[in-house]
């Protein structure tokens, strides 16, 4: 091998670790760019992982957001369904009770003004009079109104009339005390009707006859000066003067007297009046 050959060896060893050297060189380039472009790579992995997480969070988030929106109208629906509900249910109720509270209370009039027509049939005046305020503000009907209207009134006046006879019969018989009291039933059952000023003037005559006579005086004070009877002013006006005169007001009596003159010259009690004036006047 001579001089020449061996030059051609060493410059081709040569070439061949500069050729070694660069590949090495682009190997390791390379393993750098793929090393970089690894880690760009789960870089990108990483924010594309993330933003998939986020995105998947608020999803569900705004979905969880939307349930609940969605479930508390639901139940505000069904609530205020339930409430609607509640309050037809008690009026309902309410109606219902309404409803029966008449029903019953029809039957309780039914059998109270069965009850009253029973003693209206039999004439129980008395139970009539105690019993009316019951059955007068129950719901009846205008001619049921009407028939015991017309009974309690006719029970009234019955009672006063008898009140009144058992006070004269009383009377009579020298019983003032009892007479003065059926003179004040008769007035109680009925204080307007034709004999009730006859009843007044005789309750002051009890009352005269037994030494009550101031209780008298202003009932006969009222008779004298107006009365649905005519008939009994004169006499009413009599025996005002003469409780006067017992209770010593001669001047009051003389000016009843004076009046009873002048304003009954034609009463059968007239010469009474003018003797006892003069009696009066003599004395006082």
């Amino acid at each position: 091998m001579d001089e020449y050959d061996l030059e051609e060896i060493k410059r081709e060893i040569v070439e061949s670790r500069s050729l070694v050297i660069k590949t090495n060189n682009l190997v390791n380039a390379l393993a750098a760019d793929l090393k970089s472009i690894a880690k760009r790579q789960q870089g990108y992995e990483r924010r594309i992982f993330i933003h998939s997480a986020t995105a998947y969070v608020v999803t569900i988030t705004v979905l969880f957001i939307a349930l609940k929106f969605a479930w508390d109208a639901r139940v505000d629906s069904v609530r205020s369904e339930t409430k609607q509900t509640g309050a037809e249910l008690v009026t309902v109720r309410d109606e219902l009770k309404a409803t029966q509270e008449r029903e019953e209370a029809r039957e309780r009039a039914a059998r109270q003004a069965a009850a009253f027509f029973a003693l209206v049939s039999h004439k129980k005046r008395q139970e009539i009079v105690e019993q009316y305020d019951l059955v007068k503000d129950l719901p009846l009907t205008p001619t049921e109104k009407a028939v015991f209207a017309d009974a309690y009134e006719t029970a009234k006046n019955e009672l006063s009339v008898i009140a009144y006879q058992t006070g004269l019969d009383e009377a009579r018989t020298g019983r003032w005390h009892e007479a003065q009291q059926s003179f004040r039933d008769s007035l109680k059952y009925k204080d307007n009707a034709a004999h009730s000023p006859q009843v007044e003037y005789q309750l002051a005559l009890a009352l005269r006859q037994l030494g009550r006579q101031r209780e008298a005086i202003p009932s006969l004070k009222r008779l004298s000066e107006a009365s649905a009877d005519k008939d009994v002013m004169d006499e009413a006006t009599l025996l005002l003067a003469l409780s006067e005169i017992d209770v010593q007001a001669w001047n009051d009596a003389k000016a009843t007297l004076r009046a009873f003159i002048r304003r009954f010259p034609t009463s059968p009690l007239i010469n009474d009046a003018r003797m006892k004036l003069a009696e009066i006047s003599l004395q006082h």
